[in-house]
Parts: structure tokens; C-alpha cells; sequence
């Protein structure tokens, strides 16, 4: 008994664990990944919600860049002062006719020149190749390029139509409150509808073709397969591609203001045109902070709409 006690004296002291549960592999992956994602976390943090926290806190302010003496609590003021400024409802306006348009157009236009290029034809890849170009090519120098198409005294598309007898006369398309947002729209639509047949080009061919050919031998037309088959297996990519770009496009300043600046007469003016009109301009930036609210509160509506109906017709389905 004393040699075992002594013995006992002699061994190294372990540390002894604290009392708990002993963490499991699991915990372990979990307290490592987040380890690894703490950088991303911290720039979403810093990039992100200190930003948008910032839009929200000063559409609730005063503020203004030529009187930083000028600050305070305004409360629901900057909301008023645009709400009641007369130019919000067209702008508003403005932006769901040019987002509307733009996706419907991008839309159509992206299958369509999907479909024709998963075509066996010649010189496919050539054709996939060229397609993207204009997707590639920057806003600023497409914008420009096409102003200067456009233009009623040297552009080389009015000379066209003139020549080929569509018009009688150079056409202002930028500068005729009738035709400037309708016209920056079909430059949005040319540019970027690649986006959209390359996405959609993809789906098309992940369709197994053996279900293109049992319905052929069934007798099912190409248009009944392309509604019944090619439609519904393009839904998932469709949806998604339609809900980015809506935002996008809600949101997209570079083209109309390198092609009109929102103009004539405000006749091609969206929410972000109005919102560096109002910070750049007015030096208001409480006003332009609270257009930018309302703008990411509907934004917001509808992603939330759109994720919940998605989430409905998982469950249902």
C-alpha cells in the first residue's frame, strides 16, 4: 500500500477537464467553418450592412454635403419631401416600364437564340462564340456607341433607315419624350440578352434528349414538346435569371445616364437617376438615402414574395 502510494505521488499531474460535454467531431467542422468564414463575415459586415444601415439611418436625418452644419432627426420629412416632389410617381413609373420591358425583352430574345443555337447547324460554336460580345463590351462605351448611331445628324442607323426608305427624315430618338426610354431599353435588351442564352443554352442541354424523341414517336409536335417538356424543365433557371435581372435593371444607372441623363424633359428618368440628382445635385443626401429605402423596401417585397412562393411549390409539389 505505501509503494502504491508512492507511486501515485510520483505521477506527472494530467490537467484535469472541465466539467461538460466533450465536443463532438461535428462541433469541431462547425467551430472550424465558422473560423473560415469569419473574414467573409466581416466584409459582408463592413461592405454591406454598415452601408445599407447608413442608407436607412440617414433617410431618417438630415443631412446635406454643402451644409454639414445642417444635421438632426428629420424623421418621415425626407420621405415627404419626395413623396411630394413631382417628379417621384413618373420616375417610379419610369423604372417599372424600363424594368418591365427589359426582362420581358431579354427574356424573349435569350431563349429564342437559345433554342436556335442548341440546333445541330454549322459553324455553332462560331455563332456561340459572337454571341457574347455584346455582353462583354462595357456599359459606358455601349452607351456611347449607340448615342452616337442615334444621333440625328451623323448617325449611321438614321442614314440606314433614311436610305431604305423607313424614314423621311433623321429621327431624334434620345431627345423625343415619346422614344428616349423606350429607345435606352432596346440597347438594355441588345446587350444583355447573351446573359440570358448562354444560361438558358446550358438548361437546354441538360433535357435528356430521350424525352424529346419518345414524344416525337407519340406524335407530339415541336411546339407541344416545347411547352410540355423543354418549358418546365427551364423554370428553375428562368425564375432565377427573371429575379436577378429585375434587380439589376431596377437599379441599373450607368445606361441611361450615359445615353440621356434622364432626360428630355425627365422623360426617361428612374429611381437612380432621381437618387444622384439628389445627392450630386441637390446635395440632399437625407432625400436620395430615403428614395433608396423605398427602393430596397420593394426590391425586398418581391424577393421575399418570390422565395416564399418558390418555397410553397416545393412543399406543394
Amino acid at each position: 500500500m505505501k509503494a502504491a502510494a508512492e507511486a501515485a505521488a510520483r505521477a506527472p499531474i494530467l490537467p484535469v477537464r472541465a466539467a461538460g460535454r466533450v465536443p463532438t467531431r461535428a462541433a469541431r467542422i462547425r467551430r472550424t467553418a465558422l473560423v473560415f468564414l469569419a473574414p467573409a463575415g466581416i466584409l459582408f459586415l463592413v461592405l454591406v450592412a454598415y452601408p445599407l444601415l447608413r442608407v436607412l439611418w440617414d433617410s431618417l436625418h438630415t443631412v446635406n454635403l454643402v451644409n454639414p452644419s445642417a444635421t438632426g432627426f428629420a424623421g418621415w420629412d425626407n420621405y415627404l419631401t419626395v413623396w411630394e416632389d413631382g417628379d417621384f410617381l413618373p420616375a417610379l413609373w419610369n423604372t417599372a416600364v424600363w424594368t418591365g420591358l427589359s426582362v420581358t425583352g431579354e427574356y424573349a430574345l435569350g431563349l429564342a437564340s437559345a433554342i436556335a443555337l442548341a440546333q445541330p447547324v454549322r459553324f455553332r460554336a462560331v455563332f456561340r462564340g459572337l454571341i457574347i460580345i455584346p455582353w462583354v463590351i462595357p456599359i459606358a462605351v455601349a452607351g456611347l456607341n449607340w448615342t452616337w448611331m442615334l444621333t440625328p445628324d451623323y448617325g449611321i442607323l438614321n442614314i440606314w433607315m433614311v436610305k431604305l426608305g423607313l424614314l423621311d427624315a433623321p429621327y431624334p430618338w434620345l431627345g423625343q419624350m415619346d422614344t428616349a426610354l423606350l429607345t435606352v431599353t432596346f440597347v438594355n435588351i441588345w446587350r444583355s440578352y447573351p446573359f440570358y442564352t448562354l444560361s438558358l443554352l446550358a438548361a437546354l442541354q441538360a433535357i435528356p434528349r430521350e424525352l424529346h424523341e419518345a414524344a416525337a414517336v407519340d406524335g407530339a409536335g415541336a411546339w407541344r414538346r416545347f411547352w410540355v417538356i423543354t418549358l418546365p424543365h427551364l423554370r428553375a433557371v428562368s425564375l432565377t435569371l427573371i429575379f436577378i435581372h429585375i434587380v439589376w435593371t431596377a437599379i441599373n444607372f450607368d445606361f441611361i445616364w450615359v445615353m440621356t441623363e434622364g432626360g428630355p424633359l425627365n422623360a426617361s428618368e428612374t429611381l437612380p437617376i432621381m437618387i444622384y440628382q439628389y445627392a450630386m445635385q441637390d446635395f440632399d443626401v437625407g432625400a436620395a438615402c430615403a428614395v433608396a429605402s423605398m427602393s430596397m423596401a420593394f426590391l425586398a417585397t418581391l424577393f421575399f414574395v418570390y422565395h416564399y412562393g418558390v418555397a410553397r411549390r416545393r412543399r406543394e409539389g
